[in-house]
This record gives structure tokens, C-alpha cells and sequence, in this order.
């Protein structure tokens, strides 16, 4: 194909639309990472909101389970609300994976072109911005095991459909979960620090000013969601949610 030929072709190609062409770029990228990591942390929050009714006990955390499937009551179908948050919230991951995963290629392309002058500034970086990757990655492989183990019942041989407090006690109660379990979620913790004080930088709300608010926000949340999440197997192993 001569040059004109390819002109022509780039000339005559319709346009994608705005929010496609936007998320073709890096910067596009980053924005739907912070746009996505907003509606992600949103379900971690509500979703340990919700496991921790297995304190109260197994009726509160049960017609917690019914309440989501009912959600909309007589104007919606049962079950087709929850359904549709199920797919917006897959569809949120989804493309937040997908940022992540061809941010870092193009970052990786960069240093094979460009070295450091004084190599990677290790102390510049700090432990949870170097990880993120490997975070991620351990909170995905978790999670496609959490949902074989919690939803669909394949991974949990005691597992009943529609009784949410007795599956999360026969998950926990085995000890290669809960310890997968607190491996996952020390993982998450991480995961969550370094997003929620950088999806502000991703947006270009980055100002010295409101640095500290950033830190204790980010270092707030992930504090809360590890303590949470991790209370639930060391109190089931423990015997105090039984």
C-alpha cells in the first residue's frame, strides 16, 4: 500500500466516539483506572459492610443475602437489579484490569528504550506503587477462587445455596482458606493504599496542599477494609462466630 493509499485510508476511517478515542491514550487510561477504582472501592466498603452482619448473627447476614436478590422490590424482577449491578461492577473491573495491564506494557516499553540515568530510585517508589502488579494479580487469582468458593459453591464441598453465614463459616473454618484468605487480603490492603492515593494524581487533582488529606484517606480505607476483612477468619478460627 503506497503512502497516498494509506492517507486516503486514515482520511476516509470513521471516527470512534470521544469516550473510545479518549481511553486509546495513556491519559485516557488513567482516568478510567481512577474512575473504575472509585466504583471498585466502593463494593470492597459495602461488600465488608456486609460480611460483617456475621457478627450479629446468621438471620442478620441472611436476610442480607435475600435483600440484595429483592432489591427493587415489585417494581423490578427478583434478582435483575442485582444482575444488572453484577455486570456494571464486572464491567468496571474489566477495563480497570485492562488500563492497568497496558499502562504497564507501555511502561516497560519506555525503559527498554530509555534507562534510568541513576537507575530505578527505588526510595523515590515507595513498597506499595512497586507492587502493584503483583497485588493485583494475587487479589484476581483470589478472587475468581473466592467467588468458586462463596457463589457458585464448587470450591466449598459444604456449600448451600441461599445461606450465606453457613458457607462463610464452612470456608473459613478449613485453614488453607482463611490463611489464603489473609494472604489475599493483606494483598488487597496493599492494592488499595497506593490506588486510592494515586487515582487523585491520575486525574490531575495533584496538589501539595492536600497531599497529607490524601495519605490519611488512602492509608484510612485500607486500614479499615484489612482490620475488617481480616477479623472474619481469625473469629471463625477462633470460635467466636461459630
Amino acid at each position: 500500500m503506497t503512502v497516498t493509499e494509506q492517507r486516503n485510508e486514515t482520511t476516509t476511517r470513521r471516527p470512534l466516539p470521544w469516550l473510545l478515542d479518549f481511553y486509546r491514550s495513556d491519559v485516557g487510561k488513567k482516568w478510567a483506572m481512577a474512575v473504575t477504582g472509585v466504583a471498585l472501592l466502593g463494593y470492597v466498603l459495602l461488600h465488608l459492610l456486609g460480611n460483617l452482619k456475621a457478627y450479629i448473627g446468621p438471620s442478620s447476614i441472611d436476610q442480607y443475602g435475600e435483600a440484595l436478590r429483592d432489591l427493587g422490590g415489585h417494581l423490578v424482577p427478583r434478582t435483575h437489579l442485582l444482575w444488572i449491578m453484577r455486570i456494571g461492577l464486572g464491567a468496571a473491573f474489566v477495563v480497570h484490569v485492562h488500563a492497568a495491564t497496558v499502562l504497564t506494557l507501555h511502561n516497560f516499553q519506555a525503559r527498554g528504550r530509555q534507562r534510568y540515568e541513576a537507575g530505578r530510585h527505588y526510595l523515590a517508589a515507595n513498597l506499595a506503587s512497586r507492587t502493584m502488579r503483583w497485588t493485583g494479580t494475587i487479589v484476581l487469582a483470589y478472587l475468581v477462587f473466592h467467588l468458586a468458593d462463596l457463589t457458585w459453591g464448587s470450591a466449598n464441598p459444604d456449600f448451600m445455596r441461599g445461606h450465606p453465614y453457613a458457607n462463610l463459616i464452612a470456608s473459613l473454618q478449613r485453614v488453607p482458606v482463611a490463611v489464603l484468605y489473609v494472604i489475599a487480603n493483606i494483598a488487597l490492603a496493599i492494592h488499595i493504599y497506593h490506588g486510592a492515593w494515586s487515582l487523585f494524581q491520575s486525574v490531575g487533582a495533584n496538589n501539595a496542599r492536600f497531599n497529607k488529606w490524601r495519605r490519611f484517606f488512602a492509608v484510612g480505607f485500607a486500614v479499615v477494609i484489612l482490620v475488617g476483612n481480616l477479623s472474619l477468619p481469625i473469629a471463625i478460627q477462633l470460635g467466636i462466630i461459630s
